[in-house]
């Protein structure tokens, strides 16, 4: 059995299927955060609950009574740590409500791991710690000093405060850092989603700068891949605690984002230039060598097979 924190998210709910798929046991939690709307995340959850091996507790991160009725269920193998206040944006509006959510719901699950003797877990960690490093791809070697915005800092932190309870506690952690994942069930705050319903509403799209900022679109799938591999591997070995970026080393102009859109979707480009954000970074880009040499992960899928993908999905639903 593990527990799965953020079930109902994009990403948190395709590994939920992924488990499952497997003939694993899942408790799923998730408070079904109003960043955006709650049945967009009952949906996402709708054929997990259909499984009997799927447990859902709709509750927060960072309530004790919380994690006290996780640990009324037995065989527990570990955490698949992935709840989080998300978004570069919104977390210089209200940065407080992501250090809790993001700082203070961590601790309370290296807390559960540590009053339970439960030693394996692996966290979702981002790209945005590496913040404006001009040294490209980005290394995990690189120092991630300078977050640009409260959500990076966020997660820098949870990194210190996982390194801090796997010296103290030894408790095996993969912090994956997640490089720009797209797909379906994609967040409607994000870019890809916004574009594709603009276009097909035959809106015009804000084209944030020139159009030359850069991120490492990473398939969902490939994302999923990496976090079962990153599972694979702290429940397999012992006195583990890595960072590992999971991305698709290959940046994709913001541009060239665009007018893949346009023709997947047959539609004639409308997009107003617009000023860049505070808080954005001009590229993500991965060196991904350690997660191929510790994990064999291997992206596979293009970003304009995923595009196509997610514009199939968006059509349907």
């Amino acid at each position: 059995m593990i527990v799965v924190t953020g079930c109902a998210g994009f990403i948190g709910s395709h590994v939920c299927e992924c488990l499952l798929e497997l003939n694993i046991d899942v408790i799923g939690i998730d408070n079904l955060d109003p960043f955006y709307a709650e049945d967009i995340k009952r949906k996402n959850i709708s054929t997990l609950l259909k499984s009997k091996k799927f447990t859902f507790l709709e509750a927060n991160i960072t309530s004790t009574e919380t994690w006290n009725e996780v640990k009324k269920y037995n065989n527990i193998e570990g955490v698949i740590h992935l709840a989080a206040k998300a978004g570069v944006l919104p977390s210089l509006e209200n940065p407080a409500a992501y250090i809790d959510t993001n700082i203070v719901g961590t601790q309370k699950v290296l807390d559960f791991l540590k009053e339970t003797g439960i030693k394996k877990m692996v966290f979702a960690s981002s790209s945005s710690v590496y913040g404006n490093n001009v040294k490209i791809p980005f290394s995990e070697d690189d120092r991630v000093d300078n977050p640009i915005s409260p959500y990076a800092f966020t997660k820098k932190s949870n990194e210190l405060q996982i390194h801090t309870w796997h010296h103290l506690y030894k408790i095996d952690v993969v912090c994956l850092r997640l490089f720009t994942v797209f797909g379906p069930r994609q967040r409607p705050d994000l870019a890809i989603r916004k574009f594709v319903q603009k276009i097909e509403n035959d809106q015009a799209i804000e084209m944030y700068g020139d159009g030359s900022s850069a991120r490492d679109y990473t398939f969902i799938h490939d994302t999923v891949s990496g976090i079962m591999s990153a599972w694979n591997y702290v429940k397999n070995n012992e006195n583990v605690y890595e960072i590992i970026n999971l991305g698709n080393k290959n940046p994709v102009q913001l541009k060239e984002l665009i007018a893949t859109l346009y023709e997947i979707l047959e539609k004639t480009p409308n997009v107003i230039q617009t000023t860049m954000k505070p808080g954005d970074v001009n590229i993500t880009f991965a060196d991904i060598s350690k997660a191929q040499k510790l994990l064999n992960y291997n992206p596979q899928t293009s970003l304009k097979d995923g595009l196509i993908a997610f514009v199939n999905w968006s059509k349907k639903n």
